[in-house]
Protein backbone atom coordinates (compact mmCIF):
# COMPACT_ATOMS: atom_id res chain seq x y z
CA UNK A 1 0.00 0.00 0.00
CA UNK A 2 1.41 3.39 -1.32
CA UNK A 3 0.25 5.61 1.43
CA UNK A 4 0.48 9.00 1.64
CA UNK A 5 -1.07 11.97 4.14
CA UNK A 6 -0.37 15.65 3.26
CA UNK A 7 -1.29 18.84 4.34
CA UNK A 8 -0.87 20.70 0.93
CA UNK A 9 -4.63 22.12 0.36
CA UNK A 10 -3.95 22.31 -3.43
CA UNK A 11 -4.05 18.55 -3.69
CA UNK A 12 -7.87 18.12 -1.52
CA UNK A 13 -9.99 16.69 -3.95
CA UNK A 14 -12.91 19.50 -3.13
CA UNK A 15 -15.67 17.65 -5.12
CA UNK A 16 -14.82 14.56 -3.59
CA UNK A 17 -14.81 16.07 -0.25
CA UNK A 18 -18.10 18.18 -0.81
CA UNK A 19 -19.67 14.71 -2.30
CA UNK A 20 -18.76 12.64 0.62
CA UNK A 21 -20.16 15.10 3.05
CA UNK A 22 -23.50 16.49 2.11
CA UNK A 23 -24.52 13.38 0.74
CA UNK A 24 -22.55 10.25 3.04
CA UNK A 25 -21.91 11.26 5.87
CA UNK A 26 -24.06 12.06 9.09
CA UNK A 27 -22.77 14.87 10.09
CA UNK A 28 -22.84 16.95 6.76
CA UNK A 29 -25.61 16.23 5.15
CA UNK A 30 -26.78 18.91 2.83
CA UNK A 31 -24.01 20.60 3.27
CA UNK A 32 -23.52 23.10 0.69
CA UNK A 33 -20.24 23.06 -1.60
CA UNK A 34 -19.21 27.01 -0.83
CA UNK A 35 -19.57 25.85 2.76
CA UNK A 36 -17.19 23.03 2.82
CA UNK A 37 -15.02 25.12 0.49
CA UNK A 38 -15.07 28.06 3.22
CA UNK A 39 -14.28 25.27 6.37
CA UNK A 40 -11.35 23.82 4.02
CA UNK A 41 -10.10 27.54 3.53
CA UNK A 42 -9.97 28.01 7.28
CA UNK A 43 -8.59 24.93 8.48
CA UNK A 44 -5.64 23.01 8.59
CA UNK A 45 -6.46 19.97 6.90
CA UNK A 46 -5.18 16.88 5.87
CA UNK A 47 -5.65 14.46 2.84
CA UNK A 48 -4.95 10.68 2.61
CA UNK A 49 -3.73 9.04 -0.88
CA UNK A 50 -3.35 5.72 -1.52
CA UNK A 51 -2.11 5.58 -5.20
CA UNK A 52 -2.09 9.29 -5.36
CA UNK A 53 -6.07 9.17 -5.31
CA UNK A 54 -7.30 10.89 -2.44
CA UNK A 55 -9.28 8.04 -0.19
CA UNK A 56 -9.78 9.98 3.48
CA UNK A 57 -9.87 13.20 5.10
CA UNK A 58 -10.07 15.39 8.28
CA UNK A 59 -9.48 18.79 9.40
CA UNK A 60 -8.49 20.66 12.44
CA UNK A 61 -10.08 23.79 13.28
CA UNK A 62 -6.93 25.88 15.48
CA UNK A 63 -5.54 28.64 16.72
CA UNK A 64 -2.81 26.56 16.39
CA UNK A 65 -1.20 27.48 20.07
CA UNK A 66 -4.57 26.06 22.34
CA UNK A 67 -7.26 24.52 20.94
CA UNK A 68 -8.30 22.02 18.35
CA UNK A 69 -11.45 20.34 16.82
CA UNK A 70 -10.82 17.27 15.30
CA UNK A 71 -14.24 17.28 12.31
CA UNK A 72 -15.16 15.88 9.21
CA UNK A 73 -13.33 12.88 9.67
CA UNK A 74 -13.81 10.36 6.99
CA UNK A 75 -12.32 7.27 4.65
CA UNK A 76 -13.93 6.59 1.59
CA UNK A 77 -16.24 2.76 1.68
CA UNK A 78 -14.23 1.14 -0.57
CA UNK A 79 -10.81 1.47 0.85
CA UNK A 80 -11.63 1.17 4.87
CA UNK A 81 -10.58 -1.73 7.02
CA UNK A 82 -6.83 -0.68 6.06
CA UNK A 83 -5.62 1.14 8.52
CA UNK A 84 -5.80 4.30 6.20
CA UNK A 85 -8.46 6.70 9.03
CA UNK A 86 -5.92 5.66 11.87
CA UNK A 87 -3.07 6.72 10.05
CA UNK A 88 -5.11 9.94 8.76
CA UNK A 89 -5.72 10.97 12.63
CA UNK A 90 -2.47 9.98 13.69
CA UNK A 91 -0.71 12.51 11.36
CA UNK A 92 -3.31 15.18 12.37
CA UNK A 93 -2.79 14.85 15.94
CA UNK A 94 1.20 14.76 15.57
CA UNK A 95 0.79 17.96 13.42
CA UNK A 96 3.54 20.39 15.25
CA UNK A 97 0.56 23.29 15.35
CA UNK A 98 -1.59 21.54 18.13
CA UNK A 99 1.26 19.80 19.91
CA UNK A 100 -0.06 21.33 23.95
CA UNK A 101 -3.43 22.05 22.51
CA UNK A 102 -6.50 20.91 23.56
CA UNK A 103 -7.90 18.42 20.87
CA UNK A 104 -11.74 18.04 20.79
CA UNK A 105 -14.07 16.05 18.44
CA UNK A 106 -17.68 15.41 18.41
CA UNK A 107 -18.86 11.64 16.95
CA UNK A 108 -21.90 9.27 17.14
CA UNK A 109 -20.22 5.95 16.48
CA UNK A 110 -16.27 6.08 16.58
CA UNK A 111 -15.44 6.15 20.48
CA UNK A 112 -13.38 3.21 20.58
CA UNK A 113 -11.04 4.18 17.48
CA UNK A 114 -10.23 7.72 19.20
CA UNK A 115 -10.38 6.76 22.89
CA UNK A 116 -6.91 4.83 21.33
CA UNK A 117 -5.61 8.38 21.03
CA UNK A 118 -6.30 9.32 24.42
CA UNK A 119 -9.65 11.15 23.88
CA UNK A 120 -12.38 10.26 26.65
CA UNK A 121 -16.17 11.45 27.04
CA UNK A 122 -16.72 15.07 28.32
CA UNK A 123 -18.74 15.58 31.32
CA UNK A 124 -21.95 16.87 30.30
CA UNK A 125 -22.03 19.74 32.09
CA UNK A 126 -18.66 21.54 31.49
CA UNK A 127 -19.22 22.20 27.88
CA UNK A 128 -22.40 24.16 25.56
CA UNK A 129 -23.32 24.18 22.41
CA UNK A 130 -24.88 26.88 20.56
CA UNK A 131 -26.64 25.32 17.00
CA UNK A 132 -25.80 27.04 13.63
CA UNK A 133 -28.81 29.60 12.72
CA UNK A 134 -29.50 30.41 9.31
CA UNK A 135 -27.97 33.30 8.03
CA UNK A 136 -30.04 36.38 6.94
CA UNK A 137 -29.44 39.72 5.49
CA UNK A 138 -29.22 42.39 8.08
CA UNK A 139 -32.35 44.15 9.32
CA UNK A 140 -33.16 47.50 9.51
CA UNK A 141 -31.20 49.46 12.33
CA UNK A 142 -28.38 46.80 12.52
CA UNK A 143 -25.02 47.23 12.07
CA UNK A 144 -22.17 45.29 10.36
Amino acid sequence: MNLEISTDPTRLDVDLIHSFLSERSYWAQGRPLDVVQRAIDNSLCFGAYLDGRQVAFCRLVTDRATFAWLADVFVLEDVRGQGIGKALVAAALAHPDVQGARLLLATRDAHGLYAQYGFSPVAPDRYMTRPAKASSPPGPGDRG
